[in-house]
């Protein structure tokens, strides 16, 4: 009787946590994950590249690899490491380029603000103004601002047009203005100079407080991930020698090599997370 009665007490207990989330955690984690590298990919301005073929990519760049090492060293364990290192390597790129995208629109977004608030303040509509931005623009986001303004021009629709816009761009900044924009658009409202004014001044002061930060810790991310790199560079000048290459072919080596791999990977995942800046989320998708 105790244990029917604790078994009761447990599955209430559970259902009063479970009816707490909005919805289940595992359809979250799912979708997350579903959306993480298309995202990823778009914020790398490789629109035109998905995910299946991006991993196919990966996979054969990793595979070539391997076999490769392999065929020099005589060495199976040389060609795992090489393989795992090599199947990372595609996705640590289209991060960093991500990184520096992401970095290239912080800084001209201002200018983005700025551009918009002078068009609507001589008169031009709001839809006259962004696509005006493919020529007057930055840059950088001119091919996106011509897409909207074909995009409009097919449609005439000012919300499927910017729904789009905020797609193709992917960054938390454009959905910030693109849903000012939209909210204008939609209720009226005639503080819309003023708006821009004050988000041209916010994204500028943003922009140079983590500037500065970066410049600081620059020097800090640098030394360690040259002292993560180290090791494997003297291994791979070692790799030369036969005795070593025989050394590291047995099992004691290769426990040795891929411990030693998921340790510096593990310390360099730590040493990128306790040295990240905290960046804005796109919550407006």
């Amino acid at each position: 009787m105790s244990a029917l009665f604790g078994v009761l007490l447990g599955t209430g207990v559970f259902l009063v946590w479970w009816s707490c989330w909005t919805r289940p955690p595992a359809a979250r984690t799912k979708h997350t994950r579903a959306g993480y590298l298309r995202t990823l990919l778009l914020r790398a301005d490789l629109p035109g590249l998905s995910p299946a073929a991006f991993i196919g990519l990966s996979l054969l760049l990793a595979l070539v690899a391997g076999v490769l090492i392999l065929a020099l060293t005589s060495a199976a364990v040389f060609g795992l490491c090489v393989f795992l290192v090599t199947l990372c390597l595609p996705l640590w790129l289209v991060k960093r380029r991500a990184r520096r995208r992401t970095a290239v629109l912080r800084e001209v977004w201002p200018d983005v603000v700025d551009h918009l608030r002078s068009a609507i303040r001589a008169g031009m509509g709001l839809p006259e103004a962004l696509m005006q931005l493919q020529y007057r623009g930055p840059e950088p986001l001119r091919p996106a601002f011509a897409q909207f303004a074909a995009d409009y021009r097919a449609s005439g629709q000012l919300h499927g047009s910017l729904t789009m816009l905020k797609q193709r761009l992917a960054d938390p900044v454009a959905d910030n203005i693109v849903e000012a924009l939209r909210v204008t658009r939609e209720v009226g409202g005639t503080d819309l100079g003023k708006l821009l004014g004050t988000l041209s001044e916010f994204l500028r002061e943003n922009e140079r407080t983590r500037s500065e930060l970066e410049a600081r810790q620059s020097w800090t991310v640098n030394a360690a991930r040259l002292s993560v790199a180290a090791p494997w560079l003297i291994l791979a000048l070692m790799a030369t020698q036969p005795a070593a290459v025989r050394a590291y072919n047995t099992a004691t080596g290769a426990a040795v090599l891929l411990g030693g791999l998921a340790i510096s990977v593990l310390a360099y995942q730590l040493m990128l997370r306790l040295g990240a800046l905290p960046t804005e989320r796109r919550v407006l998708r």
